[in-house]
Order: C-alpha cells, then sequence, then structure tokens
C-alpha cells in the first residue's frame, strides 16, 4: 500500500511523513509538479494533498485533477473553510477533506478508511466470487452479485458499457478477470482503482469480473 503526501511546507510535510509511514510506504512531494510525476509512475491508495500550494495557490486543484484522471482518491488538506475549499477545486470535490489543525488520530483515521478500503477488496479479489450466490441480470450483458456485507461482484460480457456499474458512492474496485477502462484509464486483472462519486462511463472490451466496496463513513 502507498500513499502519495503533496505539502510545500518542508517541515509540516516531514511530520505528517512520519505519521502517515505508520500505516503505508509514503511518496512524498514538495511541489505540484512533483506530484504529477509520481501520478504518472506509480499508483497510490491514497493522494493526501495541500488544498493551497504552487505559486498561485491552485495546486490543490491540478493535483485533484490528475488523480482523477488515473482513478486515485484524493483527500485534501485544508485550513480553509468549507465554502473556500469547494471554490478553489471546482468542479471536483475532494473524496475526504483533513481540517487544520488536526490531531494525530485525524491522520491516522483518514489514512485507515482508504488503506482498509483498498484492503477489504484486495482480500475479496483473492477469494474469488461466492460459487453459490445468486447472480441478477442488471442490463444487457451485465449481472451483479451482492454480499450481505454491501460488498458487490459484476459480471460484464465483452463489448459493454454502462454510466455506473458499481456503488452509487465513492467506491474502491478491483478487477479480478478481463479488464474495464473509466474514461480512457484501463485496468486489467488484479488491478486496484477508486471511482469517485457521480456517474463516470465503464466499459469493457473483453469482458471482466470485478469486486467492489463503498467508502464507508
Amino acid at each position: 500500500m502507498k500513499v502519495l503526501l503533496v505539502e510545500d511546507d518542508t517541515s509540516l510535510r516531514e511530520g505528517m511523513v512520519e505519521l502517515v509511514s505508520e500505516q503505508a510506504e509514503v511518496r512524498e512531494a514538495g511541489s505540484v509538479p512533483q506530484a504529477l510525476a509520481a501520478l504518472r509512475e506509480e499508483l497510490f491508495a491514497l493522494v493526501l494533498t495541500d488544498l493551497r500550494i504552487g505559486e498561485k495557490g491552485e495546486g490543490g486543484r491540478i493535483i485533484l485533477e490528475a488523480a482523477r484522471q488515473r482513478l486515485q482518491p484524493v483527500a485534501v488538506v485544508s485550513a480553509s473553510t468549507a465554502q473556500e475549499v469547494v471554490r478553489v477545486l471546482r468542479p471536483h470535490e475532494p473524496d475526504a477533506v483533513l481540517a487544520k489543525p488536526f490531531l494525530i488520530e485525524d491522520v491516522f483515521g483518514l489514512v485507515e478508511r482508504f488503506i482498509g478500503l483498498k484492503n477489504e477488496v484486495t482480500r475479496a479479489a483473492a477469494g474469488g466470487a461466492p460459487p453459490d450466490g445468486a447472480w441478477t441480470e442488471v442490463g444487457a450483458g451485465v449481472r451483479v452479485l451482492e454480499e450481505p456485507d454491501g460488498r458487490l461482484w459484476i459480471r460484464m460480457e465483452p463489448g459493454v458499457s454502462l454510466s455506473r456499474p458499481v456503488h452509487r458512492g465513492r467506491t474502491g474496485v478491483m478487477v479480478v478477470e478481463g479488464s474495464l477502462e473509466v474514461e480512457g484509464e484501463r485496468r486489467v486483472g488484479q488491478q486496484y482503482f477508486f471511482l469517485a462519486a457521480g456517474p463516470r462511463e465503464v466499459r469493457t472490451h473483453e469482458g471482466c469480473l470485478a469486486v467492489s466496496q463503498a467508502l464507508r463513513g
């Protein structure tokens, strides 16, 4: 599990890296270009970025947009009001906000939500779909199986596309077999991705089996 931590204040970044590294491997970035390079090179269970970063203070929005394209969750660190966060980031919205000043427990709890989500779907994918479950057809070439804990399995036939074949809210997804493509970003078997809230077209060319779990809290 790896977290990208973006903060241009060196002392604050070092302190946060020390905290987050207790839960996950951390890649740190002290500028917007460094963060964008990291997003091109790796996939993260969470991107944790300061809101006001860069010369114009708009780096948080730039990083959020880039992470969205790579299907990775974003938590924004900010001392601003909720209205200011919305204004700076529009039309996007973060998957979580860590308000300054924050406690150590706040950081641990935030990181655990996203690391825990990836762990859940990873374990589910390793175990495979329930052999005796009842699959329901929800569209042409699409069947789902919902487990009692809310976990959702999805089977899609080759060439199928849907506006949102998983949970309505923020969702972690693991492709078990085949491949899935979300607005040009492709994931294949045993790769994880995160879907933000709202409709996004999901398609498969070769068919797929995937498992998803909604983010809690």
